[in-house]
């Protein structure tokens, strides 16, 4: 088993390193693989060569890899916790919370804030709310169901409260969320890049130290707790972990669909284990790679990042429900 994931790690490590350097070389102008390496290793290439890698592409590609694996790590966390395979990073309404704060911004205060700056604070603001108020129900809940069914509902409501934003503002600014909502990684500057890496790395370690207790949680929330596993900090960590991870590349890049929820069953199923201390670094991986192909494929085609995550998302998702069922038949 040790050696089956050492081949596996080996081998997303050397998949995801080069659909990074692939991520640099595709685009409108298509770039030789040893042209992106002299321009990343400060080695023999054209000026406007290195101009295009440094200062367009990498901070995308950065952007691919650090939504991937921080929207594959929220959603495991997620799908453990609520032991539901279908939750993904968003249940608990934090993509409907950061699609309200950018409502708010873009379709009713546009003239002058709907700045990427400004759209990226408030979808983060109206993530940070909601994790507030989730952290505030889980303290008093100890039924995780009920705080999934609540997150569910909350997120509906905000949703019809964005709907009806929607609705009565100009074409102007419903545009502008509209192309929101499709999601982008391209639009992340190197100053908001400065925000996004450390948020997300913070994520990223909170998911380390939750990796026993999601290991306990496996086996239900009551045999977690005779094990002396503190449940309310537990489930606090892991929120705020989530808000970090899925709240951030939700503020700056929109609302990414498909790869929170698909990816955490495709790493299980490459390494079949269900140890965290495999299943955490193997997403980071999975989702790494996969949204950096994802990006490949949504410049190659021209098309939204979104519905490249869809077409790839939809069938794992599809796959995973049918496989339940027949579990459970």
């Amino acid at each position: 088993m040790r050696s089956r994931s050492t081949i596996l790690f080996s081998i997303l490590i050397t998949l995801t390193v080069g659909l990074f350097l692939l991520d640099l070389a595709v685009g409108a102008v298509n770039i030789p693989i040893r042209d992106v390496w002299a321009a990343l290793t400060g080695g023999n290439c054209s000026r406007a060569t290195e101009k295009i890698v440094l200062n367009i592409r990498l901070i995308k590609a950065i952007v691919a890899l650090l939504a991937g694996a921080a929207l594959s790590v929220s959603g495991l966390q997620m799908q453990t916790l609520f032991r539901n395979p279908l939750a993904g990073p968003y249940v608990l309404g934090i993509s409907s919370g950061a699609s309200l704060g950018v409502a708010l911004v873009v379709l009713v205060v546009l003239a002058g804030i709907g700045s990427s700056i400004g759209i990226a604070g408030a979808a983060w603001v109206g993530a940070a709310v909601v994790l507030l108020v989730i952290t505030a129900v889980g303290q008093r809940i100890k039924d995780i169901m009920v705080i999934l069914i609540l997150g569910m509902m909350f997120s509906s409501g905000v949703g019809a409260v964005v709907q009806i934003l929607q609705y009565l503002s100009k074409e102007e600014s419903l545009k502008a969320f509209v192309i929101w909502t499709m999601g982008a990684l391209g639009d992340v500057t190197s100053g908001q890049l400065l925000i996004l890496v450390p948020s997300v790395f913070a994520g990223l370690l909170l998911a380390v130290l939750t990796i026993k207790p999601l290991n306990l949680l496996l086996f239900g929330e009551e045999y977690a707790v005779t094990m002396g596993l503190n449940i309310r900090r537990s489930r606090s960590l892991l929120f705020l972990s989530t808000t970090l991870l899925a709240g951030t590349i939700t503020a700056f890049c929109g609302p990414i669909g498909f790869i929170g929820l698909a990816m955490p069953h495709v790493t299980r199923m490459l390494f079949q284990n269900s140890d965290h201390h495999v299943l955490l670094p193997g997403t980071i991986l999975s989702g790494a790679s996969i949204l950096l192909l994802c990006d490949i494929i949504s410049k190659i085609f021209t098309l939204p990042i979104n519905a490249i995550t869809a077409l790839l998302g939809i069938p794992i998702v599809v796959w995973v429900v049918l496989r339940n069922k027949s579990i459970t038949a």
